[in-house]
């Protein structure tokens, strides 16, 4: 790696990671520790504080040998590793591992790799190419159609695991397509779904119909008393939509949906009130944030931590430990760190002058986010539990060099973006 390439990476982001990777690390001893052990397993790869410093350590390496790529490779490169993630979820039907009730993981000589995690670089790549290789107009159906397949296909082999919060994940490439044109409709539609869907799971369905005609209703005399051009039919046309769309919410969640996933919704929504049962994991959680005050009870003296009274407290619920070991403060260091790290890659991102560096840098914004907000707000209880892990912070070795790699790919972009090689 030349001098000046040293020179050229983003050391603002570098540090970001670094602090990040490291208080994760911490964390995870911390909600991992056992003061009888007679061993602190730091470097133990028996112990999962040792596993995840080893994955971090392959991480670190593999993004170092990534900064040192010609930065074409990567667009040349980009369909066969689609390919090979896609090939890698079919496998896992064949050879992987079940845990859970999910067929999720390979099974490599004692370590566990998570291709739904790997293939979130390959997807990101393939959109990237794609839309960058043929100059693709987002706003023709063709092309719409086409970014969408890419993005159905990896959805519909980790929902068949099933893997139902992974597949949520890549709701993240909907980031990308907006910046490069997709149409503000689509964002539009999906505010107005999630509000109708909030309705139909919070009342009956006749309540939730009369609350829709009534906003709907509400809206055109509104709108009526500002122009006079405004039709009735279009307004009937969406309490039509609005009612179809209500009652198939009702009639999925009620029957299609597991007992257990019905449960968690009504938990968040506050349909239900269960602290012994679905909604324990949430209740422990809010109770260890909450325990930890301004400045948290300090390093390894969580009583909820080292109680395990919060269950998968080093993998979904990491932020619990954050918040009853460091308090307020650490969480707050948490959100301005990962605040920090996505508006970093966004405005590196724009001064790219390549569609695909951009393209792909926007993913790894949309990645980041989806995963830091809907982690923190499961452990908040704002969010229902879908098993989805906080970067850098949570146990789990693929979502760790995942994620390491991507940055990687995106500082290789950023210092390389005025040096075509």
């Amino acid at each position: 790696m030349s001098n000046s390439l040293i020179y050229r990476l983003d050391w603002v982001l570098i540090m970001i990671y670094l602090l990040l990777v490291t208080f994760g690390i911490i964390n995870v001893y911390s909600a991992t520790f056992n003061e009888f052990s007679g061993d602190s397993g730091i470097f133990d790869f028996s112990y999962l504080v040792g596993k995840q410093l080893f994955f971090l350590l392959i991480s670190i390496l593999s993004g170092i040998i990534i900064l040192g790529i010609n930065i074409k490779f990567f667009e040349h490169f980009a369909s066969l590793s689609y390919l090979i993630s896609i090939l890698l979820l079919a496998g896992l039907f064949v050879l992987g591992k079940t845990v859970s009730g999910a067929t999720s993981w390979y099974n490599l000589g004692g370590v566990s790799l998570q291709p739904s995690e790997l293939s979130k670089i390959g997807t990101a790549l393939m959109i990237a190419s794609y839309i960058s290789k043929f100059q693709s107009d987002l706003r023709k159906v063709k092309t719409l159609l086409r970014t969408s397949l890419y993005l159905f296909i990896p959805i519909f082999l980790i929902v068949l695991q099933p893997d139902p919060g992974s597949a949520l994940v890549f709701s993240a490439f909907f980031f990308p397509l907006f910046r490069e044109g997709l149409s503000i409709n689509f964002l539009i539609i999906f505010v107005i779904s999630l509000f109708l869907f909030l309705i139909s799971l919070s009342f009956e369905f006749t309540t939730s119909i009369a609350i829709i005609g009534i906003i709907i209703l509400f809206t055109f005399f509104i709108l009526k008393r500002l122009s006079n051009k405004i039709r009735v039919w279009p307004f009937i046309l969406a309490f039509v939509v609005s009612v179809g769309f209500s009652f198939s919410v009702d009639y999925i969640f009620n029957n299609l949906f597991e007992q257990r996933h019905r449960d968690r919704i009504n938990i968040v929504i506050g349909k239900e009130v269960d602290s012994r049962g679905i909604g324990y994991n949430i209740n422990q959680s809010k109770i260890a944030i909450g325990s930890g005050g301004l400045i948290g009870k300090g390093f390894l003296k969580g009583t909820q931590t080292k109680g395990d009274f919060v269950p998968e407290q080093q993998t979904d619920y990491i932020f619990s430990t954050v918040g009853e070991e460091w308090g307020f403060l650490g969480g707050l260091f948490i959100i301005i760190m990962f605040s920090f790290l996505i508006l970093r890659i966004l405005k590196r991102a724009e001064k790219q002058n390549s569609k695909f560096r951009r393209v792909f840098s926007y993913a790894v914004a949309g990645l980041i986010f989806i995963h830091f907000f809907v982690n923190i707000g499961m452990s908040v209880g704002i969010v229902p539990t879908i098993g989805i892990p906080l970067p850098f912070i949570s146990y789990g070795g693929s979502n760790l060099l995942a994620f390491s790699l991507m940055i990687f790919i995106h500082l290789n972009f950023d210092a390389n973006r005025l040096n075509e090689w």
